[in-house]
């Protein structure tokens, strides 16, 4: 029988059950570690960045002390210490690239497949050229943060817009609003691109 996230919770913090804590991050690491990637770009850092996510929510459940509240949903209060380790590390870096674009804040809720140019770029991922993915995250990189974050948690993490909205302290109608201009802002770029891509194999031609 599959126990639930809060069950195996249980067993791990009142009865130190270490099997039950690896089957929550075996249960979750990929939204976890996807999130982690999709922020900093880099898989070393990410997995550094994913062993300490999880060292810190060892602390805090283990620690009478700890935030981890029981009646709350783990995956979200472990998303929230990634975020909280991914922006420190952003801080601590100071090297964030934005465009200059409305914030947007209007309930408007595109689906993945509008951002579609030749292929759908992020639901077909699996389909892209290496190139053609690097050049995606490129774009994405590029976002204002709280743009590229929510899509980064909706895409890669699988989080609903309701759960985002209470992981970024954020309305759910912001949440919305962020990830439209996400998809307007990556559909831009890329057909800003194609473009001049094309323009230049015309005048070397």
């Amino acid at each position: 029988m599959n126990r639930t996230d809060a069950e195996l919770v249980l067993a791990y913090v009142k009865r130190g059950d270490h099997r039950a804590f690896g089957l929550l991050v075996e249960r979750h690491k990929e939204r976890i570690f996807g999130y982690l990637l999709g922020m900093v770009r880099d898989r070393s850092l990410a997995d550094d960045l994913f062993q300490e996510t999880f060292i810190r929510a060892i602390r805090a459940m283990t620690n009478e002390r700890g935030t981890y509240d029981p009646q709350g949903k783990w995956l979200q209060w472990v998303m929230r210490i990634a975020r909280n380790a991914a922006l420190d590390h952003i801080r601590s870096q100071k090297r964030r690239k934005t465009i200059s674009v409305g914030t947007g804040d209007d309930a408007d809720d595109l689906d993945m497949s509008q951002l579609a140019v030749d292929v759908d770029p992020i639901a077909d991922m699996s389909i892209v050229t290496t190139e053609r993915r690097d050049f995606l995250y490129a774009c994405i990189d590029q976002l204002p943060p709280e743009q590229r974050e929510v899509l980064l948690m909706r895409h890669e993490s699988e989080l609903t817009f309701r759960e985002i909205s209470e992981l970024t302290d954020c309305s759910i109608n912001t949440a919305l609003g962020r990830m439209r201009y996400a998809l307007l802002n990556l559909r831009r770029m890329m057909v800003e691109t194609d473009v001049k891509e094309r323009e230049r194999i015309e005048l070397a031609s």
